[in-house]
């Protein structure tokens, strides 16, 4: 079953959270956070993306930027812009994206129960990324990054979420300038924090990470390194939990550097022995499973997936499984896409606009869109203990960081 504990999260003093509430620092580039950043000295990106307030050629990985992350938090703290908790607590954090609203509990999860499975992992990690996070962690001792947990549906811990929102006042809400509503309410009366943690215990025998496997590894790592000098906080690690009835997946597509050797026409007639190809007039977002969407040289073709190309079994059959096996390794000879430089990923928030543009720009020469994975897949494939490929899941709205922080 599941351990989950309060906490004393070190969070915004209320009259800045919306300008301390930043974008998660991995769906983010440098550059994106310097702009995004580049107005606003309270923005938490200063913390997760330190690289901002340092010179553009600098290393994104070396230890200044890391040192620079920790000395960021400080003044944070000495300022009085974030604040300690006095008593562990709990969190609701509830998100409206296009009036669609989901709610979460944000707390401690087990490092134990992290390594013994019972917080399941649908995900391979990429080492370059893991490592990103355990420097950031072990220099600053702070957990920033929310890893999103999801599970099976609890109506009496809906229950009490819901009777809390409904007869408290929320100590943070506002609308970030992407126009997703963020409000956070603080569960500090014991008698319901004991509530919650017991039905977790009692009712929810595991959760699934949705998003964040590279930061629950790295605090499970941190810990380990920390060895005897680890503190009690460090056996837990930042996450918010929602029940599985509020989720929404997004497809997560991909883009190729190069062709590996082959023409355009080469590709098109390769793709034929796997897939019904087709020549289309405007962008495809994929309707349904084994469809797949290409530009390519300014155009787009609609891919099906043909019977007997793939396997039926829980791995095999998902798209993006598909996608890797007869596009992205048959042809294309990315055999590790957590690894290969030729490939990258963009979720489906930015839009099919977005696969344009990377290709049209020449930094690109092809896009893949996808249709998403459901919630159940991921939920079939963690129970059975296999992994999905690499960026498998895109999940919308996101968590902002640095409204609740973790410190280790």
């Amino acid at each position: 079953m599941s351990t989950i504990v309060p906490f004393q999260a070190l969070r915004p003093d209320p009259q800045f959270a919306g300008q301390v509430a930043s974008k998660p620092y991995d769906v983010l580039s440098s550059h994106e956070a310097r702009e995004e950043a580049a107005d606003n000295p309270y923005s938490f990106l200063h913390i997760t993306k330190s690289e901002i307030d340092l010179p553009l050629n600098i290393d994104t990985h070396s230890q200044e930027v890391y040192d620079k992350a920790k000395e960021n938090l400080q003044s944070f703290i000495e300022k009085g812009i974030l604040l300690e908790e006095n008593t562990p607590c709990y969190y609701i954090y509830q998100l409206v994206m296009n009036g669609r609203s989901q709610t979460g509990l944000v707390c401690g999860s087990s490092v134990d129960d992290y390594e013994k499975n019972i917080v399941k992992k649908h995900e391979l990690t990429r080492p370059d990324k893991e490592a990103d996070r355990i420097h950031h962690m072990q220099t600053i001792r702070a957990q920033t990054g929310n890893v999103f947990l999801a599970y099976n549906s609890v109506s009496a811990i809906d229950d009490v979420i819901e009777s809390w929102k409904r007869d408290q006042l929320p100590v943070y809400a506002f609308k970030a300038d992407d126009g997703i509503g963020h409000t956070i309410w603080i569960v500090n009366d014991e008698g319901t924090v004991k509530t919650i943690t017991a039905l977790f215990a009692n009712e929810v025998p595991f959760t699934y990470i949705a998003d964040g496997h590279h930061r629950a590894a790295s605090a499970a790592k941190v810990r380990k390194a920390l060895g005897a000098g680890a503190s009690a906080a460090a056996d837990y690690f930042l996450t918010t939990l929602f029940p599985s009835d509020q989720l929404q997946i997004m497809d997560y597509n991909r883009l190729v550097h190069d062709l590996n050797g082959h023409s355009v026409e080469d590709l098109i007639d390769l793709l034929q022995k796997d897939f019904f190809v087709g020549k289309v007039d405007k962008a495809v977002q994929p309707q349904q499973l084994h469809e797949f969407g290409l530009y390519i040289d300014g155009g787009w073709y609609k891919l099906v997936a043909k019977d007997g190309s793939f396997s039926t079994d829980e791995i095999g059959i998902l798209d993006v499984t598909i996608l890797q096996k007869n596009i992205l390794d048959k042809l294309l000879g990315i055999k590790d896409p957590r690894t290969d430089k030729r490939i990258d990923f963009v979720g489906g928030i930015r839009g099919l606009q977005e696969l344009e543009r990377r290709v049209d720009s020449g930094e690109m020469k092809a896009a893949f869109s996808l249709y998403p994975v459901s919630i159940q897949q991921l939920f079939d494939i963690a129970d059975s203990g296999q992994v999905m490929p690499p960026k498998s899941t895109w999940f919308e709205p996101k968590l902002r960081d640095g409204l609740l922080t973790h410190l280790i």
